[in-house]
């Protein structure tokens, strides 16, 4: 079980070829409202995506098109012909509309499809660059069951479909540099034919030769007028009845992780820690609500609108922006809006020298304060706007040992302990140095990749004390410890180190789940559950972990038929998982469902032919023997031994 996601998540590592540039035709999608499905029923989500990612790949296979990726409920395809793209998204909405007709109207699943011809960037399989990110950005334009196309697709498309397109106006969209043109294309039979909009932007030449200069100007302003209401893009104000969750009693927001502009991809590590920063200092005071970077993170790389990210999240405020790094150069761009009313309450372009990107962090997070108005005491300002080093090397070097600890790979774990002494050397006294390498030990002790876990352990343990010693106030240094002091068996240590944790970093949900997690084996499950669902609250799109730990602890309260739900989600992201299999067993056999009982103990085996019931005994650290034997009975029951 990686229990290390529960102490620190970071993103995805980029790693660059050698590439190669062409032109295509790119197809964009993504499912409209995917969070809220899945929030209400995830395993029936799951399956209709399935069976909806496989129509598409047919219809896409069906034009000679080919899919790229297809991550969470992206597709990505390209095609060789911008005529072959239109007529297959076409053809894949016809037919999804035909499926969701046999569904209820909440649970339809209804895709988005953006269309470009553009350039791409080509790295064996994978594509990226300008032509995508448009693609991906026109697609967020769509209505669900819709299609919108750039005008460079529109332009090969028009006079060869028997279809219809509204011109939609010009957009400026996220991380290009000039507005786009956008079409929707009208699929209905009496549309074929018609451009609606596109017209009205014609000017009549001779009317202008013919009227004077202040009939120009007033007509003029009047054009413009018209321009902005028909064509500017329309915000849609986030629903509080539509949230996943109530609306808190102070500012709710949801920090996206900020898009990389350099020109560099494995530049990624950057942006993506300027994210993180921003995230844990917001974190840090009790008198806001700060989804967690898991959540955030699940928005990476995708094109979504405000009001869907504030009503799957539960938060009213969402951080958006960009960095560009060049060189000892760097600028960030960030703007907060109010999902509710449209305001952007603060905006700021930064341009600044590498050496000051703490300055601008910090300035960044007093920004946000200052426009939600959330009153800090001193203590909070100071916890909010620590920093640990002021040596930029070391920085940059602890953020890219970071990247490395979470391939969760012996080899990327040696590199992230090198990454930490380097670290150490630049700067002994910044205390996140000795964390990631305090990290690495736990990893090496835990995944069992030390010849001497024992020895792993306890320098952990040592070093997690150490950075303590420096900074009382790192709270993921008292998660690990807690972690590590459960291993030994010492649970009030480990709960009283969680709920330091908690108090120190109150909007950090592994802390909270850290906190259920020590509760659980305490024998105090109905109290480990209401610290789960509140570390759920800060994190509404969790990673699988979360729903396997959930189910444990309902096992051990006697909750079955909860504990079963949740274990099932946890299988629905890694059927291999065979922890899952094993909770699962025994809540079978708790409940006397014997055949589906063995059934999951049969998986157990499968996935490690040589599980010995014996042996894992010995490795839970349950403080009440009571609890123990309550477990195994009901997997002996289920037939493991």
């Amino acid at each position: 079980m990686p229990i290390w996601r529960l102490f620190y998540l970071r993103g995805d590592l980029v790693v660059e070829e050698r590439a190669k540039r062409k032109l295509t035709a790119i197809l964009s999608a993504d499912v409209k409202g995917y969070s809220r499905l899945m929030g209400e029923d995830e395993l029936v989500t799951i399956r209709t995506l399935e069976d909806y990612r496989a129509l598409m790949a047919e219809g896409i296979r069906k034009y000679r098109g080919r899919v790229v990726d297809s991550p969470g409920d992206n597709v990505l395809a390209e095609f060789a012909s911008v005529v072959d793209a239109v007529e297959s998204a076409v053809e894949i909405q016809k037919d999804l509309e035909t499926k969701n007709a046999e569904l209820s109207q909440n649970r339809r699943m209804e895709f988005r499809i953006g269309i470009n011809l553009g350039d791409v960037v080509e790295e064996g399989e994978r594509i990226y660059g300008d032509g995508v990110n448009i693609a991906a950005r026109i697609e967020g334009l769509a209505e669900g069951g819709g299609i919108c196309i750039s005008r460079s697709a529109y332009g090969q498309v028009k006079n060869k479909l028997n279809f219809g397109y509204e011109y939609l106006g010009e957009h400026s969209v996220k991380n290009i540099a000039e507005p786009v043109q956008v079409y929707r294309v009208l699929m209905e039979e009496e549309a074929a034919g018609k451009v609606i909009g596109e017209e009205k932007l014609k000017p009549k030449h001779w009317r202008w030769a013919a009227i004077g200069g202040v009939a120009v100007l007033i007509l003029v302003a009047g054009a413009l007028s018209i321009w902005t209401f028909y064509f500017r893009p329309a915000f849609e104000p986030a629903s509080e009845e539509r949230m996943a969750f109530p609306l808190p009693d102070r500012p709710s927001i949801a920090v996206l992780p900020f898009d990389n502009m350099s020109d560099d991809p494995k530049q990624e590590y950057f942006s993506d820690g300027i994210t993180e920063e921003i995230i844990t200092a917001l974190s840090k005071t009790p008198k806001m609500l700060v989804i967690a970077r898991n959540s955030a993170f699940s928005y990476k790389g995708k094109a979504v609108k405000v009001n869907q990210v504030a009503e799957e999240l539960g938060v009213r405020y969402v951080l958006e922006g960009s960095v560009r790094k060049a060189g000892d150069r760097v600028r960030v761009t960030a703007q907060l809006i109010d999902a509710i009313t449209g305001h952007h309450l603060w905006a700021e372009r930064y341009d600044r020298d590498l050496k000051d990107i703490f300055v601008l962090q910090d300035e960044i997070t007093k920004g946000i304060i200052t426009a939600l108005q959330v009153k800090l005491t001193v203590g909070e300002g100071a916890r909010l706007l620590a920093k640990g080093t002021k040596n930029i090397e070391a920085y940059l070097k602890l953020l890219q040992g970071t990247e490395y600890l979470l391939r969760m790979d012996k080899e990327g774990n040696i590199l992230a302990r090198k990454m930490a002494e380097e670290v150490i050397a630049l700067d002994p006294d910044y205390p996140r140095a000795y964390r990631l390498l305090a990290m690495t030990n736990w990893l090496d002790a835990f995944l069992r990749w030390s010849n001497s876990p024992g020895k792993s352990l306890a320098s952990a343990e040592e070093l997690s004390q150490k950075v303590l010693a420096m900074d009382e106030s790192d709270s993921i240094s008292h998660r690990l410890l807690g972690y590590i002091y459960l291993l030994k068996k010492e649970h009030d240590k480990a709960i009283a180190e969680a709920e330091r944790a908690v108090a120190l970093d109150p909007n950090a949900s592994g802390n909270l789940a850290a906190l259920g997690f020590f509760l659980n084996f305490a024998g105090r499950p109905e109290e480990a559950i209401v610290w789960y669902k509140k570390a759920i609250r800060l994190d509404p799109i969790p990673a699988p972990l979360y729903y396997l730990q959930l189910g444990h602890i309902y096992r051990n309260a006697g909750r079955y038929e909860e504990a079963i739900s949740e274990l099932k989600k946890a299988l629905h992201r890694n059927p291999e998982n065979l922890l899952a299999h094993l909770h699962l067993a025994s809540a079978y056999s708790s409940l006397g469902r014997e055949e589906e009982a063995q059934a999951e103990a049969a998986e157990v085996l499968r996935i490690d032919p040589k599980f010995s019931l014996d042996y894992w005994s010995k490795t839970i650290p349950y403080r009440n023997q009571a609890d123990k034997n309550h477990l195994i009975g009901a997997l002996r029951k289920a037939g493991l031994k």
